[in-house]
């Protein structure tokens, strides 16, 4: 998570939301992205959906079975969406996402397989949105 943290970093220095995502595979980090929606304008470029493309590329394959994606906030209904397809074997996040986050579904959305832990490093993860949304209406007043 410490290293889905630095990916945040990078995205906040952009002026992006920032979330980080890695995607672990054997040990190794195969894949690293942040939100890139304002850089790209695209508003699928989250975080995890940059990295699960990288991860896909790095492996030659769509599925991600014996991978764990670590966002650094848990993921919306899209990127959810996303992680079923992949088959992720492992998702954790850090902060819960409680305006658009996957679990205010009434059903879980991943894949039956795939194991979601939250809550790891929530309080660093958490700060950082917060951080930057609170600059974001300072500087509008």
């Amino acid at each position: 998570m410490h290293e889905a943290l630095k990916e945040a970093k990078k995205a906040e220095a952009k002026d992006e939301v920032p979330i980080g995502a890695v995607v672990v595979c054997n040990d190794k980090i195969i894949a690293r992205s942040h939100n890139l929606t304002e850089t790209l304008t695209d508003v699928t470029a989250h975080a995890e959906m940059q990295a699960i493309t990288s991860a896909e590329n790095t492996i030659g394959g769509k599925f991600l079975e014996e991978c764990t994606l670590y966002v650094t906030l848990e993921p919306c209904v899209m990127c959810a969406g996303a992680c079923f397809w992949s088959r992720f074997k492992k998702i954790v996040y850090g902060a819960k996402d409680l305006k658009r986050g996957a679990s205010l579904i009434k059903r879980n959305i991943y894949h039956p397989k795939s194991e979601v832990i939250g809550g790891i490093l929530e309080k660093e993860c958490g700060e950082i949105v917060t951080a930057f949304f609170k600059k974001k209406r300072d500087l509008k007043l």
